[in-house]
């Protein structure tokens, strides 16, 4: 890393940055305590066990817990090209893993750049795949503000003949979006290893994909159901470490 490089990083990860994320942070976890708060009192008010409500809260802080080691991986996977600071408040916050990563990469072509690459990232080309990251995430929280109600009504609407086994819009729905963005991205790959001869991506995806198999098997025929929790994490450093170990022999 030159000079150059390690002075935009220094800029990204400033004491500045790291006191404005906070602030946000900080403001979140504190609205989180306020409702839970609130929440416990209701919950004692109706005349529920206390023993129910600290193992509600137990139960909840595990399942929060256990599934953000794979956010720690996005902050870890974006540190390098964009600091510490944005990427610890879009994932922390509102962000999606899958959105940030995704989203950062294309916000740095779309302004020149060949991908999320210190070596050529500007402050100009910072800002923008921010400002883009930022934009775009606010789409799904102003459609909750004014669509939620009428949307999960949808969602949970029962099918038409009662017990004929047909899927709800939900459904259709969840299964659209997967299959949509399963068939963008592989075909990416095999984009670049038609076009290009670039083989890591793909190989690296079908490594993911097949540690997510092997999970949803142990899950679903060896009931091993506490893997849910760790699934995702899971198969993303396999494929992480294939890609290192591909990449080296590649």
């Amino acid at each position: 890393m030159d000079i150059m490089e390690a002075s935009l990083l220094d800029k990204l990860n400033s004491p500045a940055m790291y006191g404005i994320v906070a602030l946000a942070i900080v403001l979140v976890a504190a609205m989180c305590v306020y409702f839970m708060v609130k929440s416990w009192r209701a919950g004692i008010q109706i005349g529920m066990d206390k023993n129910v409500l600290r193992k509600a809260i137990v139960s909840s802080a595990t399942f929060t817990l256990l599934p953000a080691f794979s956010v720690l991986l996005g902050v870890v996977a974006l540190s390098g090209s964009m600091g510490i600071p944005l990427p610890w408040l879009r994932l922390s916050v509102i962000g999606n893993l899958q959105y940030e990563v995704n989203v950062a990469e294309i916000a740095a072509k779309g302004v020149g750049l060949s991908g999320l690459k210190i070596t050529e990232m500007t402050p100009e080309a910072f800002v923008t795949i921010a400002l883009v990251m930022t934009a775009g995430i606010l789409g799904g929280a102003l459609l909750c503000l004014l669509t939620l109600k009428a949307y999960s009504k949808k969602l949970s609407g029962k099918p038409k003949a009662a017990g004929s086994g047909r899927k709800t819009f939900g459904d259709w729905a969840m299964v659209a979006m997967f299959v949509g963005m399963c068939a963008a991205y592989i075909g990416s790959y095999i984009g670049q290893a038609v076009a290009h001869n670039v083989m890591l991506p793909l190989l690296t995806a079908l490594v993911a994909a097949s540690a997510m198999a092997v999970c949803e098997f142990l899950e679903r025929k060896k009931r091993m159901h506490w893997l849910e929790n760790f699934d995702l994490a899971a198969s993303m450093l396999i494929a992480m470490a294939a890609s290192v170990l591909l990449g080296r022999v590649m």
